[in-house]
């Protein structure tokens, strides 16, 4: 009889092959949180932001006061988004067809970040997949993930996953 085939550094090598990937992953994700939204600190945006900021305090996430302000500094926000592709702003036309995984999550943590500054919103799920005309597999992924995000704690803003 024939000796056994043993699978265990097939096995091995693959989930050090995948482990490898998921560091790859990782680090760029690490450095997009070390630069991201570097750009607010340009010429180009800082005066902006300096004055959207108060501006939108309590301010409701895609309200009409929320679009006056963003259509005034106009401007700067356009440069943001040309400078920033975790935006689907920064790639035109294709908006969100343009982005990569790296820009899908760095775009989901943004939009966690962005509802802590008005927390009864939460990330607007529903809103941005309009917006952004999110096609209802990747509005349920983004659901989901929201769902799922680890360690949440009770001040994380709400989502409201009705997308």
């Amino acid at each position: 009889m024939a000796d056994t085939f043993d699978s265990r550094a097939d096995i091995l090598d693959h989930i050090l092959q995948v482990r490898a990937y998921v560091d790859v992953f990782v680090t760029e994700m690490l450095r997009r949180g070390r630069i991201h939204d570097a750009s607010k600190f340009d010429p180009a945006e800082k005066p902006a932001f300096d004055e959207a900021i108060p501006l939108l305090q309590g301010v409701s996430y895609g309200s009409t006061e929320y679009a006056k302000v963003l259509e005034r500094l106009a401007p700067a926000f356009d440069h943001h988004y040309r400078c920033n592709s975790h935006h689907p702003e920064h790639y035109g036309p294709q908006g969100i067809a343009g982005m990569d995984l790296f820009d899908l999550v760095e775009m989901v943590c943004d939009w966690m970040a962005a509802a802590k500054r008005n927390p009864e919103d939460g990330v607007k799920l529903a809103y941005n997949v309009e917006l952004f005309g999110i096609q209802d597999q990747l509005a349920a992924i983004l659901a989901n993930t929201l769902a799922r995000w680890p360690e949440r704690s009770p001040d994380e803003p709400k989502s409201d996953s009705s997308a």
